[in-house]
């Protein structure tokens, strides 16, 4: 059997890569994810990635109900968008408490991590909804699934999601929490999660130019700012990227009326920032 889904996964890819086209092997390695990589496999794939991240890795969430209910209520609008593109996943938000590290990252399972240096590093709602919901559509493109399906190898990520082979869950664990390399996406992964980001951003009613900002931000800061890189390791950022968001907010035109603090100046003094 599994030499079968080999040789299936090489024809898939190699017919996406041969066609010369960044969509068509984005497609080819998504059918090769739906077909081999269930729902019910990233679930449990996620959860245990959850679980090492929690014992080895030691990291720790924001208790502060006030914190976490205002993460999960940004969130709860944006991933009612993505259920729409991907109703199978059952989301998880989790806040991690970590003021000096500007970064989030989704995991199989639809399990999205947001630093809580991200929330200090936001100056709107907008910004903070518009990485959320760019990390909400790397799970609805199935980018993390395919990454580490591309890093490790299928039968490798299968046995994982399958408990039969923990080291490697405990591996993808470390490399999240070191600068989530593991989960490095291509331009063309990148590009797909900005177009999902910016429309759900703007379905819940966001300023979908919020992760224009925020990149904006990032590349002016990061010189002096080393936690920024934390982000742009996983997820980096150019004029011409910037633009094509900008594109696709023009012509899909796309609004959103929040584009405000909001309730981020309280939540803020919350966490020891201003």
């Amino acid at each position: 059997m599994q030499r079968i889904l080999v040789a299936v996964l090489g024809l898939t890819l190699t017919t996406g890569l041969s066609a010369g086209c960044t969509q068509q092997r984005i497609s080819a390695e998504k059918a090769v994810a739906r077909a081999f990589i269930s729902d019910e496999e990233e679930e449990k794939l996620g959860k245990q990635v959850k679980a090492e991240l929690e014992t080895k890795e030691k990291i720790k969430y924001v208790e502060d109900p006030a914190v976490v209910d205002y993460v999960r209520g940004i969130s709860a609008s944006i991933l009612k968008q993505a259920s729409k593109d991907r109703p199978g996943v059952k989301w998880k938000i989790h806040v991690i408490d970590d003021p000096k590290t500007v970064n989030a990252f989704a995991t199989p399972g639809g399990y999205l991590y947001v630093y809580t240096g991200l929330i200090l590093a936001a100056d709107t709602e907008a910004e903070l909804a518009g990485v959320m919901a760019h990390e909400a559509g790397h799970v609805v493109g199935r980018h993390s699934a395919r990454a580490m399906v591309n890093q490790m190898g299928l039968q490798t990520i299968t046995q994982a999601a399958l408990g039969k082979n923990p080291g490697t869950v405990a591996q993808i664990a470390a490399q999240l929490v070191s600068g989530g390399t593991m989960l490095a996406h291509g331009r063309g992964e990148e590009i797909e999660a900005d177009e999902y980001g910016a429309r759900y951003a703007s379905g819940a009613g966001y300023d979908p130019r919020g992760l224009v900002t925020f990149f904006e931000k990032l590349q002016k800061e990061q010189g002096d700012t080393p936690a920024m890189m934390k982000w742009l390791s996983t997820h980096p950022t150019n004029r011409d990227r910037i633009a094509n968001i900008q594109k696709i907010i023009s012509e899909k035109k796309l609004r959103g009326s929040n584009n405000g603090p909001g309730g981020l100046p309280p939540i803020k003094q919350s966490l020891g920032g201003k």
